[in-house]
């Protein structure tokens, strides 16, 4: 049976200039490099400055994934932007980033679900490629929130950083098994009784500013652990697949004690696990494409590589998706 698969065709990556280490952040934040590495495995992240706006990052990102890709903005029909801290309220980063890139056709939105954003973009797309409503699409996550941190709550401003990434899907033909290349299943969830757990104290339809940051960090820990391996294990058997059948395991990066806790849990090799949060910290819905570009481009992850990406977020939303690269 001949069915239409979302296949990776380049991913791209982009940073802030500015690196902040942890020793650095320690001139202002009542806090020390070893109580942040202990708890957290973050060693620096990258800050925006004023002209790094989440489109500018975005945009970057995009266009490294279409030269990896060897193709332009005009190869492009279909863009989604996972974002929690868009440039405006309206319109969208993604038309913005759309419009940078030259892209004149094929249309361009935004998809917010905070941390899990970029695996539910990924399914978005899947979606509209696997159906044959798009041909190629542009996935981005892209987020400075440094903008909505406090920088006084040392609980909350040393784990998260800013940056981008993005992959190329294109839709091509498979046999319908799991030795297709491209994304083979994919699970989605959320529940919004769990608000206070994690989110931000604004917005423009309740307090009209643009709020800063709040979490629980325990709570958020013991749900991340504890609770969202149902989207795993359903992702699994949809695909027929097995976590040893896994070649990579690339979760969102929010916390190294929970990465390592849930492969453990799930029986995915330490090893078999891409972790980049020590170097970007937290970017929320950038994480997973900025670990995915850097584990493409050093060599780790090639094709037919099997991989799981899988992501939780306030409100709460998580998911998981299996992609044959």
């Amino acid at each position: 049976m001949t069915v239409l698969r979302s296949v990776v065709v380049g991913t791209g990556s982009a940073l802030p200039a500015r690196c902040v280490t942890n020793d650095e952040l320690t001139r202002t934040v009542d806090t020390s490099d070893e109580w942040i590495v202990q708890r957290t495995g973050i060693r620096q992240r990258y800050l925006a400055d004023a002209s790094e706006t989440t489109s500018v990052l975005g945009t970057r990102a995009a266009q490294a994934a279409l030269d990896a890709a060897g193709l332009t903005a005009a190869d492009i029909d279909l863009l989604i932007c996972a974002t929690s801290t868009p440039d405006h309220t309206f319109p969208s980063t993604a038309t913005q980033i759309q419009a940078a890139l030259g892209m004149q056709g094929g249309v361009a939105f935004d998809l917010q679900a905070v941390c899990a954003g970029f695996v539910y973009a990924v399914t978005t797309a899947d979606k509209f490629l696997s159906t044959g409503s798009a041909k190629r699409a542009l996935v981005v996550g892209a987020e400075t929130f440094s903008r909505i941190l406090d920088w006084e709550d040392r609980t909350t401003c040393v784990l998260f950083g800013d940056g981008a990434g993005a992959i190329v899907l294109e839709a091509r033909d498979g046999e319908g098994t799991t030795a297709d290349r491209g994304v083979l299943s994919a699970s989605l969830r959320s529940d919004g009784r769990h608000r206070e757990k994690l989110y931000v104290d604004g917005g423009p339809g309740s307090t009209g500013t643009t709020g800063h940051l709040r979490m629980t960090g325990k709570e958020v820990f013991r749900f991340a652990v504890g609770s969202v391996t149902d989207v795993i294990a359903d992702a699994f058997r949809v695909a027929g697949i097995v976590a040893n059948d896994l070649d990579w395991f690339v979760p969102h990066q929010a916390n190294r004690r929970i990465i390592e806790a849930s492969a453990d849990k799930l029986g995915i090799a330490r090893e078999k696990v891409v972790l980049t949060v020590d170097r970007h910290g937290n970017t929320s819905a950038a994480s997973i494409p900025l670990a995915l570009d850097v584990a493409c481009r050093d060599g780790r992850i090639r094709a037919g590589d099997l991989v799981m990406i899988e992501a939780i977020g306030g409100g709460f939303t998580w998911g998981a998706a299996l992609i044959r690269w």
